[in-house]
């Protein structure tokens, strides 16, 4: 049995630590083409890209596992079944749970590390992405220079070139506007040639002009009717203009600035701030049920039961010691008792009307909010149980199946994952509205596949017809041939018709 266990491990890890890269890589793909403009332009260092993407990698980990879990163990036990080892396997009277012990085992030792690794340390590696990110997206992108249009990457100036050199690094009919003051375009500058070049740490740069003018508008001298507005004009053959630039320097932002964010916070954390945040929506709702119109007996009735807990608090019982009948009440009144009766009503139900239209939109988001700090601590356990559900999905699949390789096996774990996915993100949708408790959205997905893992384990382990793919084959073969003899009774028929 050691050998047999030994085999089956080292049959399973080579294409679990294949196909886990490989799903990182491909997840990393959908990372790269949702911030590629962040990216592109930037001027940034081959080890700034290569440390965001590092952190991206470790954010796609908690949604690999389960994907490369169930695409190896398809891969192992296809390659089995394919090889018709585990036709041998079963011969000697091992069963298939005994063969998919090992495996078992590490499945559970995998959903255990993807735990902590979700926990303790994707926290971490979050708040280092949304860091580096944050500073990614501040970074100003490098000046580029383009002809017949102004370009306003400088602070304080715009420039506009007619025409750049192939060959050097000369520009032709410069324009300068120079807007360092903000007063509008009072002074411009024009030169029939010159060339820029920006400092290796790129905070300054030298702007070379030649033969070209500087106009300025100044400030007027005088007031009321005889005011002027002077002009100055400077020719000049060869002029340099050092220009400072800012925020063209990568610079990190400072981690502790940065906002508290659900997906950098473990469970205790994330206790913490939902239970901070309960008892805010709390006092929010409280008080939005306390300002509604209402008569004085449901009012105080309604202070009681949303007050907090206390000890000293007394509670009353409000009892109705006579019983009205407003319909015959109203018919005694006069019109104008009437008339004035309806008019409060509406007055009090425009108010209340009112009242809600202002807060439920605020209560609503406030709510939402609360939802992501539970939704995150239960998204932790339900991708890392999902590792272990794969294994009892991916196991059976692939002793059906019986290929191995990356072909059919591939195409039976992506339609199982994407399955998985949408049946997940419509429960996580039906809690975040509040459409569905917590608990029952969040492991919605796992309800439904659990016990079809366990299904199909059974009945893989009793080789059940039901689950074999050459039994549907056969069933559709003899329907073509059934299909093809009644065609080709009816053609002898009507030939036969035709020779009468």
């Amino acid at each position: 049995m050691k050998r047999l266990h030994t085999f089956i491990l080292k049959s399973f890890l080579g294409p679990f630590f294949m196909t886990f890269f490989i799903c990182v890589f491909i997840l990393l793909m959908q990372f790269l083409w949702k911030y590629i403009d962040d990216l592109v332009g930037k001027g940034l260092e081959w080890n700034i890209i290569a440390e965001l993407l590092l952190y991206a990698s470790f954010a796609l980990v908690p949604m690999a596992f389960p994907l490369a879990m169930l695409l190896a163990s398809i891969m192992t036990f296809g390659a089995l079944g394919e090889n018709y080892e585990l036709v041998a396997i079963k011969a000697s009277g091992i069963s298939l749970f005994r063969t998919m012990r090992p495996l078992f085992f590490v499945a559970i030792i995998l959903s255990g590390f993807a735990f902590y690794f979700a926990n303790n340390i994707l926290p971490v590696t979050n708040t280092k992405f949304g860091q580096l990110l944050v500073s990614v997206k501040r970074q100003k992108p490098e000046m580029v220079i383009n002809e017949g249009v102004f370009t306003n990457d400088i602070d304080g100036f715009s420039i506009r070139v007619e025409e750049k050199s192939r060959t050097s690094n000369m520009l032709y009919n410069i324009m300068i506007y120079d807007h360092r003051e903000n007063k509008g375009n009072i002074q411009v500058t024009v030169a029939d040639s010159g060339h820029m070049k920006i400092s290796e740490d790129k905070k300054f740069m030298t702007l070379t002009l030649f033969n070209g003018e500087s106009n300025t508008n100044q400030n007027p001298n005088e007031r009321g009717k005889n005011k002027r507005y002077p002009y100055r004009r400077d020719k000049f053959s060869k002029q340099v203009i050092n220009i400072s630039l800012k925020d063209f320097d990568f610079k990190r932002t400072d981690s502790e600035r940065m906002r508290p964010n659900y997906r950098m916070m473990n469970i205790d954390q994330l206790n913490h701030f939902e239970d901070s945040l309960n008892n805010d929506y709390k006092v929010r709702v409280r008080r939005f049920a306390l300002n509604m119109h209402y008569n004085y007996v449901t009012n105080r009735e309604l202070v009681n039961l949303t007050q907090a807990h206390d000890s000293l608090m007394k509670v009353h019982n409000f009892k109705a010691d006579t019983v009205i009948d407003y319909t015959s009440l109203f018919k005694s009144l006069d019109p104008m008792e009437k008339n004035q009766s309806l008019q409060e009503a509406i007055a009090g139900a425009r108010s209340n009307l009112q009242k809600i239209d202002q807060n439920i939109i605020t209560l609503y988001n406030v709510k939402k909010n609360l939802n992501k700090y539970t939704m995150e601590k239960h998204r932790k356990f339900t991708l890392s149980f999902a590792c272990l559900i794969f294994f009892f999905i991916g196991a059976p699949l692939g002793a059906i199946i019986r290929k191995g390789g990356l072909g059919m096996p591939v195409v039976v774990s992506i339609l199982l994952f994407i399955t998985y996915y949408i049946i997940s993100i419509s429960g996580e949708k039906f809690a975040r509205e509040d459409l569905w408790s917590m608990f029952r959205g969040m492991w919605f997905s796992t309800f439904i596949f659990l016990p079809v893992g366990i299904y199909l384990t059974y009945k893989s382990a009793n080789d059940s017809g039901m689950l074999n793919i050459e039994t549907y084959q056969n069933h559709i073969k003899r329907f073509i041939r059934f299909f093809k003899k009644n065609s080709r009774e009816e053609t002898i028929n009507e030939n036969s018709s035709a020779n009468k």
